[in-house]
């Protein structure tokens, strides 16, 4: 809460945080919202009011969040709402988010496609491993990523059932010349490499 601490990295993972401390957390970045830049909580159990405290942080317009690492966070699509509502309201700052490891779902994820889609989004890095998405989810994922793909450089969707059709709008995806993807993840770890110009795999 020091208006003179100008912290910029903090990092809480696995340290059995429930909702109480993040509530408490939040409450303190509030006061000060403007020098932290990357926040990891992964693998604790604010669950679902967590992230909606958090949420209510990431609406705040002094917020400068670039790094937000929430793998392993027991969050369902209702907190992935929460989240959703939060970045429509204030887009431009966060560069990489890490939803690893929840339960978003492909509900989640289509609502987590419509923060996509603005213009003024700027993610580089976006991690759904082990999210539960089907092709269905990933269907709204590319679309949106089609409407706006000059930005992302690496996408995780590891550990998924997206089948042959969501691969099938993976590849549409990255047949667009405006396409900027560098990293592809997909199943158990299996990562594509992509160059610029002609997609290879390497």
């Amino acid at each position: 809460m020091d208006p003179q601490c100008r912290l910029e990295t903090l990092r809480l993972a696995g340290c059995g945080i429930t909702e109480e401390g993040c509530a408490s957390l939040v409450s303190a970045l509030k006061s000060n919202p403007s020098t932290l830049k990357e926040l990891e909580l992964s693998y604790n159990q604010p669950d679902n009011s967590g992230m909606k405290e958090l949420s209510a942080l990431l609406k705040d317009p002094q917020c400068r969040l670039e790094i937000l690492r929430l793998s392993g966070c027991g969050i369902t699509k209702k907190g992935c709402a929460s989240l959703v509502s939060a970045l429509k309201s204030n887009p431009s700052h966060l560069k990489e988010l890490d939803l690893g490891y929840n339960q978003p779902e492909d509900s989640g994820v289509k609502d987590l496609s419509a923060v996509l889609k603005d213009p003024q989004c700027r993610l580089e890095t976006l991690r759904l491993s082990g999210c539960r998405i089907t092709e269905e989810g990933c269907a709204s994922l590319v679309t949106a990523l089609k409407s706006n793909p000059s930005h992302l450089k690496e996408l995780d969707l590891g550990n998924n059932d997206l089948k042959g059709s969501g691969f099938k709008h993976l590849s549409a995806m990255l047949k667009d010349p405006q396409c900027r993807l560098e990293n592809l993840s997909m199943d158990h770890g299996g990562e594509w490499r992509l160059k610029s110009g002609p997609q290879k795999c390497k």
